[in-house]
C-alpha cells in the first residue's frame, strides 16, 4: 500500500510504503526499489517489520515513479493497491504512482488602510442623520432567496452522480477512477456495463505509463460489487495481482 502527503515546508512529498507480513513471512529483508533509487539493492528503501507488516517512508519531489518490493535480494513482489501497472520490458510488471506538482499561492502585500477624514463640525447633524439611517437599515431582516427550480435540479444531479468508490476495484487507483468519472462511469453498475473500447480509451487518455495496464477483470469485479456479493468479490481479488488473474 502506498500513501503520500505533501510537506509544504520542504516542497516534497512524504511517501509511505507498506507490505503485509502474510505476503512474505517473518524476519525478511524487504526493500523498495524503483526509478527513484536506480533499482539498486544497496540504495533501496529498507522497510521495518511491525505488527501489520513491513513499512517505511521516504521523501520525493513531484513526478512519475515506478517501483517493486524486493525480498532478501531475490524475490520480487508488487503492491496490490498501486495506482497503475506498467510493463518493465523484462517480462515483469512494475507498480506506478504519481506525485502532482503543487502550485504555491503567490503572496499578496496588504496595503495599509487610508486614514478616515474627520467630518467638519457643521456637518455633524447631517452625519448623525446618515448614521441613524444606516442603523435602521442594519436592523432590517435579511431575506435569503429561495433556490430556484433550476438550482434544485443542479443540486440533485450532483448528488446523483456522486457514485461508488471505484478504487475498491482491484487495479483501479485514484488517477484511473477520476478518468472513469470523466467518461461518465460513476457506479459499479456503470463499470460493469462499460464497453471494452470505452475502458481502453480511458487508459489511452491516462498517458503512456497507464497504457499497458489491463482492465480484464474490472467489469467482473464491478458486477459482484454492484450485486452486493462482498465475499465473492474478496475471493476473486485474493487471486488477482494489480487487477490481473
Amino acid at each position: 500500500m502506498i500513501k503520500s502527503t505533501y510537506v509544504k515546508s520542504k516542497q516534497h512529498y512524504k511517501v509511505s510504503f507498506e507490505l503485509p507480513e502474510d505476503r512474505v513471512g517473518q524476519d525478511r529483508d524487504v526493500r523498495v526499489l524503483g526509478n527513484f533509487n536506480d533499482w539498486n539493492w544497496e540504495n533501496g528503501l529498507q522497510l521495518k517489520a511491525g505488527k501489520s507488516g513491513y513499512s517505511g517512508s521516504t521523501t520525493l519531489p513531484a513526478g512519475h515513479y515506478q517501483f517493486r518490493y524486493l525480498v532478501d535480494g531475490d524475490q520480487w513482489h508488487n503492491d496490490d493497491h498501486a495506482e497503475a501497472y506498467a510493463d518493465s520490458g523484462h517480462g515483469t510488471t512494475n507498480c506506478c504512482f504519481s506525485l502532482e506538482q503543487v502550485e504555491e499561492p503567490k503572496k499578496t502585500v496588504k496595503k495599509a488602510p487610508a486614514k478616515a477624514k474627520k467630518a467638519p463640525a457643521k456637518a455633524k447633524s447631517a452625519g448623525s442623520t446618515i448614521q441613524a439611517a444606516d442603523s435602521a437599515a442594519a436592523t432590517k431582516p435579511v431575506v435569503t432567496p429561495k433556490k430556484t427550480a433550476a438550482a434544485k435540479k443542479t443540486t440533485a444531479k450532483a448528488s446523483k452522480t456522486k457514485g461508488d468508490d471505484l478504487k475498491k476495484i482491484e487495479g483501479i487507483g485514484p488517477k484511473i477512477a477520476g478518468l472513469l468519472n470523466e467518461a461518465g462511469i460513476h457506479t459499479y453498475s456503470d463499470l460493469a456495463k462499460a464497453e471494452e473500447k470505452q475502458l481502453a480509451d480511458v487508459l489511452q487518455k491516462a498517458g503512456a505509463r497507464f497504457r499497458l495496464a489491463k482492465h480484464d477483470t474490472w467489469q467482473e469485479q464491478a458486477r459482484l460489487a454492484a450485486d452486493g456479493k462482498t465475499e465473492e468479490l474478496k475471493a476473486l481479488q485474493g487471486h488477482l495481482k494489480g487487477g490481473r488473474k
